[in-house]
């Protein structure tokens, strides 16, 4: 084969792609088809980018193979990529539950892996065409700034990401890459994405457009305990987007609105010393004005708690702390965050992150079948699932001939 040869070529300069690039050793070539590289990176977290989460563990994680991510994030961990940031000066803080942000920028993590990912290349405005291996090396086709270019590689990584946000470049190659070399895929859905209601339902809703209320929502055996967001379209809120990575068209959300509260311990203390307020005006003091208007109507209540036994008041609570909602629908890949599903696991090494099926072929990131939780656990997969792959790819570059890659 004739072209531009390097040992390792990237595909995607992503989160996984540029942390493969720190750890893969010399000769290694990164490529987007984007101007810039890191763009995720760039507007996740407001601009601030959630770059992990202190409690990061395995079972943060969806996967048709839950164990398969464990050996790369016990291997590099959030504190490695913390004092990473510290070698560069970069300053951070916590938010709720582990997630932590950058002071300044999102931008100053982009700059510290182009910084540590010395000295490979990066081509930007570069599109693949065509991959063939024959047996030993890879033969990318490539459009680089409209030019075709052909460049030939011993390693090749996928780290190309998922559908999400298509308006941003995502697209479904390293899906197409995976599946060309013989690698099975599993179902792939929008995740970490708002769901919403059809059109009566939301016309109901409509009134409650931009009301948040604490919530513990429950489907499918997963509950999440975060804030409820009602949208135009439907729901949203850090709860939502977690519990949509479990939810299917047609299920129902279990919703138990302000769980830090006994709402029926607190019902019956208000009915004996301010039984005479209607009970709208008691709910609105524990959940927001319209909401509590909302949910009076949806009830049927009317008069005063006083008027209320026991078991109404039980009633009323249950309602409150099992509200079913069932959106119909997601907003879908435009404004997911990631990808749930991706390349099975099962031709894959959870160490290497090597295809068992090609040698020399690599698989990181979002386009595994590996997807986190919101809150930092996406980009610490990105972090550990590159630095597993650079990690092979340099220890093989530097053992001896005699231990060189043999086929399986």
């Amino acid at each position: 084969m004739t072209g531009h040869r390097v040992a390792t070529l990237i595909l995607g300069a992503g989160a996984a792609g540029l942390m493969c690039a720190v750890h893969a050793g010399p000769d290694t070539l990164v490529i987007d088809h984007a101007k810039a590289p890191g763009e995720k990176i760039r507007i996740s977290g407001g601009g601030r980018c959630n770059f992990t989460n202190l409690g990061t563990a395995p079972e943060n994680f969806l996967s048709e193979n839950p164990h398969f991510a464990k050996s790369a994030l016990s291997r590099y961990t959030q504190w490695d990529f913390l004092d990473l940031l510290a070698r560069h000066r970069i300053p951070w803080h916590e938010k709720a539950l582990g997630q932590l942000f950058c002071d300044r920028s999102a931008k100053d993590i982009i700059q510290m892996l182009l910084a540590e990912m010395q000295p490979a290349d990066l081509w930007l405005n570069s599109s693949v065409e065509e991959i063939r291996h024959d047996g030993t090396e890879f033969a990318i086709r490539l459009i680089r700034e409209g030019r075709p270019v052909t460049v030939i590689a011993h390693n090749l990584v996928v780290a190309t990401g998922g559908k999400s946000i298509p308006k941003m470049g995502a697209s479904a190659l390293g899906y197409q890459i995976a599946e060309q070399f013989g690698h099975r895929l599993t179902d792939t859905r929008p995740a970490l994405v708002p769901l919403t209601f059809n059109e009566e339902v939301k016309a109901g809703f409509a009134a409650l457009s931009g009301t948040a209320v604490d919530t513990r929502i429950t489907c499918n055996g997963a509950s999440f305990e975060e804030a409820m967001l009602f949208t135009h379209r439907g729901l949203s809120g850090p709860a939502v987007l977690q519990i949509s990575s479990y939810w299917r068209e047609g299920d129902r959300l279990s919703v138990h609105l302000r769980p830090d509260q006994d709402i029926f311990g607190w019902l019956r203390d208000r009915r004996i010393t301010e039984g005479g307020k209607a009970i709208g005006t008691h709910l609105a003091e524990i959940l927001p004005r319209k909401l509590a208007r909302h949910l009076a109507a949806e009830l049927g209540l009317s008069g005063n708690l006083a008027d209320l036994s026991d078991t109404a008041l039980r009633s009323l609570a249950d309602a409150l702390t099992a509200w079913e909602l069932t959106p119909t629908s997601s907003e879908g890949y435009r404004t997911a965050e990631v990808t749930l599903g991706g390349v099975a696991t099962d031709q894959v090494s959870s160490k290497t992150m090597e295809s068992q099926r090609v040698p020399g072929l690599y698989l990181i990131g979002e386009v595994m079948d590996v997807t986190g939780w919101l809150g930092g656990y996406n980009f610490q997969w990105a972090w550990a699932s590159g630095a597993a792959a650079g990690r092979a790819i340099a220890g093989r570059a530097r053992a001896p001939l005699t231990s060189a890659r043999t086929p399986r």
